[in-house]
């Protein structure tokens, strides 16, 4: 399987959150984690970021329809 890594500048394009609501919501298990890819280096898989979008659009589309 291949997966594609994305790093932090990316993360924020595409969710439009902020880098500390990022890690924020990571440490209340509320977003994906991310991975390390060296000593001072991280980043996420883009599958996890498209899937926790995916959740959050439904949720938001759930709520509106109440």
């Amino acid at each position: 399987m291949s997966y594609k890594i994305i790093r932090l500048p990316e993360v924020k394009d595409k969710t439009g959150l902020s880098r500390s609501t990022i890690y924020l919501r990571m440490s209340q298990g509320r977003f994906p984690e991310s991975i390390s890819l060296g000593e001072r280096a991280v980043g996420w898989i883009e599958a996890d970021i498209e899937q926790w979008l995916d959740v959050c659009i439904a949720a938001a589309k759930a709520a509106n329809n109440e």
